[in-house]
């Protein structure tokens, strides 16, 4: 029996989990991770605290599980995405703070872009749209701060996403490299040809120097040092936490698609070949084995379960996301009118508005605090549809949604979501798929399953899965997205 730790470095924590090449989640280790806002539409995130919180949460999750370190097998990483991180090519030391994904703080940079006449070369090389969402513009403020340039163009600098900066951690700076899958989200990265785009290079300054080796998603990323977990063990896969989840839910085949609600809110449909989007979504890689890359069609919302936590910390109208079922439930999904379009840190897709901020809109002398909290949720499952009608239009039309992520603990979102979007919904006996996906990609690169079909197939639990299935006429489906589409013109 072969063991695998499987780390998920995401935006509000970090967590591991040991599993058996079964998927039997043996120990779990969880370590919050705390943002900061310095001016509006900034976001940042200490990176000691990332790495010190990784090494925390494995060291939880090998003890828990009364499995020896020695005992463990591979290591797969997945992480949040488009994260943005610049360090010291001797000391390992973060240059500043990592810029998250959520940061807005480059938005005149990409109207620059756009100005420059680069929108085209952008999506035609990388699949992106231009938007302060990805890592390119993030790195290039970077470079832009006092002396940091020099520092790069002498070749004491390396860029990378949060898990480049794990992995040179874990192998004391013996490995900088990342996968093609977070590659694929720096905006840097020609997706066609699977290199770093020389054009976009030198259109943002960036030295090569900087840039990690892009390497498949199974692979041999480096070995982690004894210091960390007790034992020296090989890092073998690795995703960004999206990838990992569409691997997780076993969306192998051509037009499989899931959404996971963490958060934000991302919807990803496997296209097989490359795609690219007419109607505002991204092409990237789903995944990439064997130098082959799978590639996907994703569309992104940026504010889904963190809304549920503006709720409980900024209004404190829930004392746990698990009383927004509740509040649902009491009103039998009536808000009355009211509509909450949380743009906290700007529209993404198909809008792309980084500069639209929230509103709650509707309201009337008998609105109250359950109207609020389920229009939120409600909020979240209108993007979704929104989202699934812009892959339609692309001819990726989704007959059935796998869903996973914190919010779908809650019964009444998930049949709320099949009902507004009109589409079956169904939700795994494990919601945790972003982990497993890692684990999976460490089991292959093991040597424990010959291809991640089988890994796929061996831990997917169909038994204890829950399906939802659309309950709203749609004539009412249709009056609702009329209304949610109101106010989100608003919001804009």
């Amino acid at each position: 029996m072969a063991y695998l730790l499987a780390i998920d470095q995401g935006t509000s924590s970090s967590r591991a989990v040991l599993f058996d090449s079964r998927g039997n989640a043996l120990g779990i280790g969880r370590q919050p991770v705390d943002s900061f806002f310095p001016r509006d539409g900034w976001v940042e995130q200490d990176a000691e605290t990332l790495w010190r919180t990784v090494v925390a949460a494995g060291r939880q999750a090998i003890e828990a599980s009364g499995v020896g370190a020695s005992e463990v097998a591979a290591i797969g990483i997945t992480n949040q995405r488009e994260t943005t991180l610049v360090w010291d090519a001797e000391t390992g030391e973060a240059v500043g703070n990592a810029i998250v994904w959520q940061d807005r703080r480059t938005t005149e940079h990409c109207r620059r872009l756009v100005r420059d006449g680069m929108a085209h070369t952008v999506a035609a090389a990388t699949g992106l749209l231009v938007d302060p969402y990805f890592s390119s513009t993030k790195l290039a403020w970077a470079l832009d701060q006092p002396g940091v340039r020099r520092r790069a163009a002498d070749g004491r600098l390396r860029f990378g996403t949060v898990d480049s900066f794990l992995i040179w951690r874990l192998t004391k700076g013996r490995r900088h490299v990342t996968d093609a899958t977070n590659a694929s989200r720096t905006q840097l990265f020609d997706i066609d040809e699977q290199v770093w785009s020389p054009a976009l290079l030198d259109y943002f300054d960036v030295p090569r120097t900087m840039l990690p080796t892009v390497l498949d998603c199974v692979a041999d990323f480096g070995i982690a040092d004894r210091e960390w977990f007790g034992a020296p063990i090989p890092i073998r896969g690795v995703a960004g936490d999206q990838q990992a989840a569409l691997v997780g839910q076993g969306c192998l085949s051509v037009g499989a698609t899931k959404s996971t609600y963490g958060t934000g809110c991302f919807v990803i449909a496997n296209t097989g070949e490359r795609k690219q989007s007419n109607n505002r979504l991204l092409a990237t890689v789903g995944y990439r084995l064997n130098g082959v890359p799978t590639y996907a069609i994703e569309g992104s919302i940026f504010n889904a379960g963190v809304a549920i936590k503006w709720l409980r910390d900024k209004l404190g109208l829930i004392d746990d996301a698990a009383d927004t079922e509740a509040a649902a439930r009491r009103i039998d999904g009536d808000t009355a009118g009211v509509f909450v379009v949380p743009a906290f840190t700007g529209l993404g897709a198909p809008h792309w508005q980084p500069e639209a901020r929230g509103l709650v809109t509707g309201l009337t002398l008998d609105s109250g605090r359950d109207q609020i909290i389920t229009a939120t949720l409600q909020s979240v499952a209108f993007q979704t549809a929104d989202l699934l009608a812009a892959m339609a239009a692309d001819g990726v039309a989704a007959t059935a949604l796998r869903i996973d992520g914190g919010m779908t603990a809650n019964n009444w979102f998930c049949q709320f979501l099949a009902d507004i979007t009109g589409v079956r919904a169904t939700r795994p006996a494990n919601p945790e798929t972003t982990v497993s996906g890692a684990a999976q990609l460490a089991a292959v690169g093991a040597g424990e399953y010959g291809d991640l079909n089988v890994a796929t197939a061996k831990w997917l639990d169909e038994d204890g899965s829950r399906a939802f299935e659309p309950a709203l006429s749609n004539t009412a489906r249709s009056a609702r997205l009329r209304d949610w589409s109101a106010a989100v013109k608003r919001a804009l």
